[in-house]
């Protein structure tokens, strides 16, 4: 007696299910694969978003921005006088080694530079602080580099990040608690480079929540952990004024920078406030900065004696 037919066919009928099963989840596979390439693709390569006529007539001149501020600074539990200047301008940047470009290239990146200083006296001794932040034009990525040194008679430090696969930093001082450090960082957003974001478009300034690293010089002034905090970000309209408004619940401390509400978006004024000194008899002061003049000029070019006087201009 034979079986009857169907039962010859089970094993194959199986063998066909499996097959179509593993032929269908490979193919979801591949599907999947397809979309996470997709989407590395799309974080390795931002949207860059368009630049406007005003904004390429403003910053592409030749020229580069120069502002002068009265500066009051928070230090040792005192507030000194000093000086504060803002020099941004636009230039070519090698992403790769991430310096200045010396040639032009499709390659390069578009950055709009910020280079800060502040000078002021801690009784005999002076002090000389200066920032770098390079950040692309098209807003669309976070700082490509910065940079902080501060000099004075004790010594001096030196930190600097690069935005590579992670935020990678290198930072360098006099003190042993301190020393030579090299740390890598998930990325975030840096309040360095607020002081671009405002300038290019200060609508994509971020509110609410957020995460961010606080700037470089605050946190080597203050001796604090290069990390990133949690802060609230507002931004409040004051007449034909905006202000940006940082509050860090954990540092105890606020920044204020107040910038005008039309194109080029110029910085009026800012201040900070935080426990200055150390130890139990530190207390809240607030260092302020308050524009004295903008100028648009080459001063790269401008480096002879016959020169100096345009230093009266800016009241410096």
């Amino acid at each position: 007696m034979h079986r009857p037919l169907k039962f010859h066919f089970l094993p194959l009928l199986f063998l066909l299910v499996v097959f179509n099963a593993c032929k269908e989840n490979s193919k979801n596979s591949e599907n999947i694969s397809l979309i996470a390439n997709d989407l590395k693709m799309s974080n390795t390569k931002p949207i860059k978003n368009q630049l406007s006529e005003e904004f390429k007539s403003y910053w592409y001149a030749g020229k580069s921005e120069i502002t002068s501020f009265k500066l009051e600074q928070a230090r040792y539990g005192e507030l000194r006088d000093g000086n504060a200047v803002l020099i941004y301008v636009t230039e070519p940047f090698l992403e790769d080694k991430q310096v200045k470009a010396d040639k032009s290239h499709p390659g390069n990146v578009s950055v709009l530079k910020l280079n800060s200083t502040k000078t002021f006296l801690t009784g005999i001794y002076p002090y000389s602080i200066m920032n770098s932040s390079f950040y692309p034009v098209s807003d669309n990525q976070h700082a490509i580099k910065l940079s902080t040194s501060v000099q004075e008679w004790c010594g001096q430090v030196f930190t600097q990040l690069n935005n590579r696969d992670k935020f990678e930093v290198n930072s360098f001082s006099y003190f042993e608690s301190e020393g030579d450090q090299s740390i890598t960082l998930n990325k975030t957003d840096l309040e360095n480079e607020i002081w671009n974001k405002i300038r290019i478009n200060p609508s994509n300034l971020l509110q609410g929540n957020i995460t961010i690293i606080p700037s470089l010089e605050y946190l080597r002034l203050g001796h604090k952990e290069l990390k990133a905090y949690s802060a609230n970000a507002e931004l409040i309209v004051e007449g034909n004024l905006y202000t940006y408004k940082l509050t860090y619940p954990e540092l105890d401390r606020t920044l204020s920078i107040t910038f005008s509400k039309s194109f080029p978006y110029g910085i009026e004024n800012w201040s900070e406030s935080y426990k200055s000194g150390f130890g139990p008899n530190s207390q809240t002061l607030t260092t302020k900065a308050v524009k004295i003049k903008t100028l648009k000029r080459a001063y790269w070019q401008e480096n002879k004696n016959s020169d100096v006087f345009l230093r009266d201009s800016l009241g410096l």
